[in-house]
Formats: structure tokens, sequence, C-alpha cells
């Protein structure tokens, strides 16, 4: 007669699926999730970056890093003048060199234009400038929205996800302060 083996999992109740982790000795038993998380940010992130050089590349822009497409999106955006400390702070960078490194290779390009009034520099989309996001914002139409197909019900989970993905940077940026004082 052959041996009935025993799991830990009562009858009728799947094993929880593995953990996909990148850095499984920080794995926590109180909350497994975090690492999954990371794991996940870190491979979103990356193919993130991948994405906004290759569509603004498409759109004739080539040769940027990703933080640099992302300060000309955020220097065009609401089409109003906006300083270092500005950027740096809705971007949630904490080294300004890294900024205004990208600001200069924008200027160089004929992207961005920077203007002095009174202290205070800053830093604006010229029309060459807008003409890359604009075909950016179509290739992106074609490219990133079509594939979602514009599902309500996906377009709300994105919503609810760019909500906690907020919450959680909050919490990152606590922590790092604690962790700083240590």
């Amino acid at each position: 007669m052959a041996k009935k083996s025993v799991s830990p999992v009562p009858a009728g109740v799947s094993p929880a699926a593995p953990s996909i982790v990148s850095s499984a000795h920080l794995v926590s038993p109180r909350s497994a999730e975090m690492s999954e998380f990371e794991f996940g940010l870190i491979v979103a992130g990356n193919a993130f970056h991948r994405w906004v050089v290759h569509c603004m590349s498409a759109a004739g822009l080539k040769d940027l890093m990703p933080l640099d497409v992302l300060v000309l999106h955020h220097v065009t955006h609401r089409a109003r003048n906006k300083r270092l400390a500005d950027i740096c702070f809705i971007m949630n960078v904490e080294d300004t060199h890294l900024i205004n490194y990208s600001l200069k290779k924008l200027q160089n390009l004929g992207v961005v234009v920077s203007s002095k009034s009174g202290k205070d520099v800053t830093y604006a989309c010229t029309d060459m400038g807008m003409d890359y996001v604009n075909r950016y914002r179509e290739i992106r139409e074609s490219c990133l929205i079509n594939a979602l197909n514009a599902d309500d019900g996906l377009n709300r989970d994105i919503g609810e996800l760019a909500r906690l993905l907020r919450l959680l940077s909050g919490i990152y940026d606590q922590a790092a302060r604690s962790a700083a004082s240590l």
C-alpha cells in the first residue's frame, strides 16, 4: 500500500503561488507582497524607461535618457515656465544636478529655453520641443493606449494603481528619511 503524503494546505484550497521576487533574502514573513511589489516596480520601471526613450526616438528626438524625456514632458506640462526647484519637487528628484544636466542637454537640442526673471531662472518648451512632444503623444496613442483597448474596467484599475503608487511613494520617502537618521 502506497503511503499518502500529507499536505500542509487544507483539502480544497490551492497552495499560494510562489512569490516572484528579485531579492529573496529581503522577503519578510510579514509582507512577502512588498518584495513582489518591489520586483514588479523594478521591471515596470525599466520597461517604462525603455518605452519613453523609444517613443521619443520614434518621434524624432534621439539619444535621450529616460530622465531627459520626463523632464521635457514636465517642462511642457500646462505650458507654464518652471524653475529647477519646482521640476525637482514635482518629479521627486533630490539631486538637482541630474535635472540641471537634462535641462542643459534639452536646451542644447533647442527643445527647451531658459529665461531669467529677477533671481529666478525658468524653463519652457520651445515650438520645436512642442512638435516633438505632440508627435510623442500621437505615437503613445497608437502604440500604448490602443494596446490597452481603453477598456473602462482596466482604466479604473490603472487609476487605482496610480493612487496606490502615490501612497507608496510617500511611505518610501518617509522610510528613506528614517533610514537617513540612523
